[in-house]
């Protein structure tokens, strides 16, 4: 068997069976994830019409990239769930609950899990309904072993379990992270989730085009460059993408590789110092005409100033004067109907064979790419303090 190009047993020898075998898995994954929600549509749909009679203010919630989902995903939720949406990780709610549970406000927590094991996701939950009169939970999490998919909520909950393929073994979560990515966006049309076929159709091809031979080899040299800084930038939904694009690289490098993530116009406002000789910067670029001009700026503006090592860009339409090394384009050139939050599902994959890759290239094992042990699969060493 080969996965990414490269033979099983290279793979295990590497240490990277694991992580492998779980990008190349993602395509057909949302397929799965995509049929299920199907299937399922119609209780999920008595569950949040309910839910939505009385809730003021849905938060998004995760630790670390189970975080990162919220915020590719609040954008569209608020708009089509006309309910105030705000993405707030865990790590926040359990130091500061205060700020952002308000007793009186009726509020839907959406909780995003890989295990649903980590103290966080746990402590959350239990202190949202202490902090809350009404608090009604959906949970979406790839363990219905795990403790979020087993908890026992004051007010209605609902639990979104994700095929058993979508509970990533190694050490970074690829598949698990985009599989609930993808089904926290398809549920914000969750009265109609099957009229996103088409859509599912385009991003499982596109994620296709970056698992393809000829984009891998244009990966593999990217990771064989010389640097040591790593950017990652995108606009709306994709900012999450570029968040965790951040995490994958510096993680499966076990630090060696130095990154950062932001906006395209936040990067103008003192991040941009950040750039020197030894920096690669990738760049999400939007399908959204009115956004991309600003994205176009940016990377016009780079002409000034200390330049990266190299530039590269990922989109889904031919964009015309733009001035980087590798320009990435999904679906042949065509006219991109793709709504924006959905290109965060595949576009994800480049930061993850970017990890991989620059992991081996280091001689580490991106299965469990940590030589010190500092990070884990399940977080540890995480005391909760009963308030």
């Amino acid at each position: 068997m080969t996965y990414l190009n490269m033979e099983e047993t290279q793979l295990k020898a590497s240490g990277a069976l694991s992580t492998a075998k779980e990008i190349a898995g993602q395509p057909t994954l949302w397929k799965s994830i995509f049929e299920r929600l199907v299937v399922d549509s119609k209780e999920i749909s008595g569950f949040i019409d309910l839910v939505l009679q009385d809730a003021g203010k849905i938060i998004l919630t995760g630790a670390g990239t189970s975080a990162y989902i919220g915020h590719s995903v609040e954008g569209a939720m608020q708009r089509k769930l006309g309910v105030t949406t705000v993405s707030v990780p865990t790590t926040h709610l359990v130091s500061h609950p205060q700020d952002y549970f308000q007793r009186e406000v009726s509020t839907l927590l959406v909780s995003f899990a890989r295990s649903g094991d980590s103290p966080e996701s746990l402590a959350a939950v239990n202190l949202a309904d202490s902090h809350i009169d009404r608090c009604f939970h959906l949970v979406i999490t790839c363990n219905e072993q795990g403790g979020l998919a087993k908890y026992k909520a004051k007010e209605k909950s609902y639990v979104v379990l994700l095929p058993p393929q979508a509970n990533d073994k190694s050490l970074a979560m690829t598949g698990s992270y985009s599989g609930m990515l993808l089904a926290a966006i398809l549920l914000c049309d969750y009265r109609d989730v099957s009229a996103q076929r088409g859509v599912v159709d385009a991003i499982v091809d596109y994620g296709n085009q970056l698992l393809g031979r000829n984009v891998l080899g244009d990966i593999k040299g990217l990771a064989g460059l010389d640097f040591d800084r790593a950017v990652f930038l995108g606009s709306g939904p994709l900012f999450g993408t570029a968040m965790e694009s951040h995490l994958k690289l510096q993680e499966l490098t076990d630090g060696d590789v130095v990154c950062k993530n932001d906006s395209y116009l936040g990067f103008r406002h003192g991040p941009k110092a950040v750039v020197n000789e030894r920096t690669l910067l990738v760049y999400y670029f939007s399908n959204n005409a009115k956004v991309l001009r600003y994205e176009k700026d940016l990377v016009e503006g780079m002409a000034i100033g200390k330049r990266p090592l190299k530039q590269v860009g990922i989109s889904t339409v031919p964009i015309d004067g733009l001035s980087v090394d590798t320009l990435i384009v999904l679906g042949e050139g065509q006219v991109d109907a793709v709504p924006e939050e959905f290109l965060c599902v595949c576009f994800i994959l480049f930061g993850q064979l970017l990890g991989l890759f620059k992991s081996l290239h280091l001689g580490l094992e991106p299965d469990s790419p940590s030589k010190s042990g500092a990070i884990s699969r399940v977080v540890q060493g995480v005391k909760i303090y009963q308030t």
